[in-house]
C-alpha cells in the first residue's frame, strides 16, 4: 500500500521500509533516542513527509535515507528501496570493528578479575 498524502508514523516507516526488522523495534530505537528526523530526535508516532531526512543508528553504524514516499504496510524489498534515498556512508570493513569478547572452549564463565579486565578493556 503506496500513500502519496498526509503523513505516517516514523516507527511504521521504518518498519515498512525494512530499516527495522519488526515494528517494536523500531518503537524501541525511536524511543532510545537512535532515530532522528531532520536533525531532531523522534518519538515514535511522529509523522513523517516525503522530502524528511531520517537517522537510524545501530551498532556503530548509521542509516542516513530520504522519505521518497510513504507506505504504511510492509512491503516487498523492491517496493521498499523505491520508498527511500538511501545517503548512508559505506559501512566500516569488519577488520576495524571491535571485535566481542571470546574465550576459550571449555574455560567455563569468566571470574570476577576476567570480568573487570573485559570491563576496562571495553572503556578504553
Amino acid at each position: 500500500m503506496v500513500e502519496d498524502e498526509g503523513s505516517v508514523r516514523v516507527d511504521s516507516w521504518i518498519w515498512s521500509v525494512r530499516l527495522a526488522k519488526t515494528r517494536a523495534l523500531a518503537a524501541a530505537a525511536c524511543r532510545a533516542g537512535h532515530v532522528r528526523v531532520n536533525g531532531e530526535r523522534a518519538k515514535p508516532a511522529q509523522a513523517l513527509k516525503p522530502g524528511d531526512e531520517v537517522r537510524v543508528r545501530e551498532e556503530g553504524y548509521e542509516r542516513v535515507v530520504v522519505v521518497k514516499r510513504l507506505i504504511r504496510k510492509r512491503v516487498g524489498a523492491g517496493v521498499a528501496a523505491e520508498c527511500l534515498v538511501d545517503n548512508s556512508p559505506p559501512r566500516p570493513p569488519r577488520e576495524l570493528t571491535p571485535a566481542a569478547g571470546v574465550r576459550d572452549r571449555g574455560t567455563g564463565r569468566p571470574t570476577k578479575r576476567d570480568r573487570r579486565e573485559l570491563d576496562q578493556l571495553r572503556r578504553s
